[in-house]
């Protein structure tokens, strides 16, 4: 049941992010000062209007777009490089890799959110560097799971066999290796999924991430702070969505849990 819960939630997001300029009544960024904190079910307004006049439907749509595209583009840089990385330091065991793992037991000892931001900080904002700072964050990750599950793979008989027929190494990690590691990639990146967009939300609600007008969830929820008393769903919505959205691909990365790996079919 949850396993289609999330699968249903998650497609319902990326259907809404892929739709957001048809689904959307106005222009995010166009403000109507005379429509400012209109309520929810203003006509021409679903979810109501923020304090510029700006529809809220249409920016949390076009927040779901942006959350979407730095989670994905952050997934896909961390598995890459991190991936490589504990391969890498699983298959040789030279000094190289032991200083590479020791480097990321240092890293995972800072708060994954904080070292984010900090990096953030120092590479400036924008949206390019929100992307790499939360890349050079959460590479160890997938660093420490590849390398645990290289050290297994590779003492097996297959690799063993093929290594005393002479294959070469590199076609001994990547054909042999690798696809026998991938599962574990394809689970880690899934769960890693929602807590980057998380964090994004964090880091831009901290003023160090995307930045105004640009609509991105977390910003709104700093705008939106300023008026609980009077304009609730200013961040109720953009609050419920990052919550749901969460929700639907954390349940997602639990069911690829279960289903890719064989320990827990046992």
């Amino acid at each position: 049941m949850k396993a289609w819960l999330g699968i249903g939630i998650t497609l319902a997001v990326v259907a809404a992010a892929v739709a957001a300029p048809w689904l959307a009544p106005v222009d995010p960024l166009a403000s109507d000062f005379a429509q400012g904190l209109r309520p929810p079910g203003a006509l021409g307004h679903p979810l109501g209007t923020d304090q510029l006049g700006r529809d809220l439907l249409a920016r949390v749509l076009y927040g779901a777009r942006l959350a979407l595209f730095i989670g994905a583009c952050t997934v896909v840089l961390t598995a890459v490089v991190g991936g490589l990385l504990g391969l890498v330091a699983g298959f040789v065991e030279r000094w190289p890799a032991t200083a590479l793992m020791r480097l990321a037991d240092v890293q995972l000892s800072f708060p994954f959110i904080l070292l984010a931001m900090t990096i953030n900080a120092i590479v400036g904002l924008g949206l390019r560097n929100i992307i790499l700072s939360l890349s050079a964050a959460g590479w160890v990750v997938y660093a420490r799971v590849v390398r645990g599950e290289v050290l297994s793979v590779k003492e097996r008989d297959f690799v063993q066999a093929a290594a005393a027929l002479g294959v070469g190494r590199a076609r001994l990690l990547f054909r042999h290796v690798l696809p026998n590691v991938a599962p574990s990639i394809i689970v880690v990146a899934s769960l890693q999924f929602s807590q980057f967009i998380v964090a994004e939300a964090a880091i831009s609600f901290l003023g160090f991430g995307v930045q105004p007008p640009t609509p991105a969830w977390g910003s709104m929820l700093a705008e939106g702070r300023d008026f609980l008393y009077v304009a609730w769903w200013l961040a109720a919505f953009p609050g419920a969505a990052l919550a749901l959205t969460a929700l639907g691909v954390n349940l997602l990365g639990d069911w690829l849990r279960d289903t890719l790996d064989p320990k827990l079919r046992v």
